[in-house]
């Protein structure tokens, strides 16, 4: 029996415990606050706290702001880092922007007698020499053909020219060996008339 009233006040005074442990609200300052009012006396209409509960309670208000205080700090000098990251990492992000505009207009063009050209305005220059060398080299092989034409007639009629000259001057050269022999034949006439 004693087993039991032993085993009975054990559990009836943990429950008791277990209760008050339950009921203690969490060490904020507003509970803090309702904890010293309830502690403290009532005289008139006026409450009376104890010294030692006041300076308690100051206290532990100072070591919560003092607490706040540092956290705050310590945020504000994450969110300064974070900043500072952020700015550096904006920074590189505009380089980095700014270099492949650079990369992408110098892909784009080409260096063309020092002056640079997109790709299309390089390609129509291109091309258009490349034409401008081929009707070019057209128009050459067509008055190199003409001129041939021309130098092969005439070389034709300089034969033929030639070979009329040539003639001419057989008959010529007949035709004075001929007026020789008959102005011989004369000469020899007149001379044996004589």
């Amino acid at each position: 029996m004693k087993f039991y009233k032993i085993a009975f006040i054990f559990i009836f005074t943990q429950s008791i415990i277990a209760q008050e442990n339950l009921s203690e609200q969490p060490n904020t300052v507003e509970n803090q606050f309702n904890k010293l009012y309830k502690k403290s006396n009532n005289y008139q209409i006026y409450k009376v706290i104890k010294k030692n509960e006041y300076l308690r309670l100051q206290k532990s208000i100072l070591d919560s702001i003092k607490a706040i205080k540092t956290d705050a700090a310590a945020k504000q000098v994450k969110i300064n880092e974070q900043q500072k990251s952020i700015t550096e990492l904006q920074t590189k992000i505009n380089t980095l922007n700014t270099d492949l505009t650079t990369s992408i207009s110098k892909e784009d063009a080409i260096s063309f007698v020092g002056i640079p050209l997109d790709k299309a305005t390089y390609n129509t220059i291109v091309w258009g020499i490349i034409f401008a060398l081929l009707a070019g080299l057209a128009f050459f092989i067509y008055k190199f053909n003409n001129s041939n034409v021309i130098t092969k007639e005439t070389k034709t009629l300089l034969t033929e020219t030639e070979e009329e000259f040539e003639q001419y001057k057989r008959k010529s050269i007949e035709k004075e060996q001929k007026l020789r022999r008959q102005l011989q034949d004369e000469i020899n006439k007149q001379r044996g008339v004589n």
